[in-house]
């Protein structure tokens, strides 16, 4: 049997930065999130499509959707204070075997660069979409000196989707909440259970739209 897959589209910041929530910023006339959801509408391995968001975006992400004939978005859930809370609150809107974790302000990635990592999780049980390092990074003090280098091709820089199957997310969940931890990643909450996580090769291209600058370079990406 194919197993089932429900994405979880975390779009509950504020982004105060942007002047807007970064969700629904303008690119090239139509909102930031619209491309997200279309992609994942798009992917033949989604199944279903839970949006976490502020409670006053509801209707407005209803809307983006129903204009953009996003057929699979089933439900809206509130955010929670954290990140981690807030994919907490999606995942439990999940009913499928799996869950597709992606940030709401990567609007460039592909329904291909998601069926490839969905299929990686279910051979693994956790896997996420990842690109090599191109710079040498450096470790350094409290002071900002220096203390080594680490070796560049061991070193990845993580993007979304990351897909995991439910039951293995829920019991890292479990097992970070009982020891109060929270994440920026979901993949550490995997990693903290000794649940081996696979990489698959991602696209440069797959940007989180995070600063102004961010934008006009998405927009040229969209073209």
């Amino acid at each position: 049997m194919t197993p089932s897959v429900t994405a979880v589209i975390v779009a509950a910041g504020s982004s105060t930065r942007m002047g807007i929530p970064k969700q629904f910023l303008p690119l090239n006339g139509r909102p930031l999130i619209a491309y997200t959801l279309a992609a994942f509408e798009q992917c033949a391995a989604i199944d279903a499509i839970v949006v976490v968001a502020r409670k006053e975006d509801h209707d407005r992400v209803w809307e983006i959707a129903r204009i953009g004939d996003i057929t699979k978005l089933s439900t809206i859930v509130v955010g929670g204070r954290t990140r981690g809370e807030s994919v907490r609150n999606g995942v439990d809107k999940c009913k499928t075997d799996y869950v597709a974790i992606h940030d709401g302000a990567r609007p460039l990635v592909t329904p291909t660069l998601i069926e490839r990592v969905v299929r990686a999780a279910v051979q693994h049980g956790a896997a996420t979409a990842a690109v090599h390092t191109k710079d040498t990074v450096k470790i350094a003090d409290q002071n900002g000196m220096v203390l080594s280098t680490p070796d560049r091709t061991t070193l990845w820089n993580v993007q979304t989707p990351q897909v995991f199957s439910k039951d293995l997310y829920e019991r890292a969940w479990q097992y970070a909440s009982t020891r109060g931890r929270d994440v920026t990643d979901d993949c550490q909450l995997i990693e903290a259970i000794g649940q081996p996580v696979k990489l698959v090769e991602g696209c440069y291209t797959n940007i989180k739209v995070t600063t102004p600058e961010d934008v006009p370079f998405a927009e040229e990406l969209l073209k």
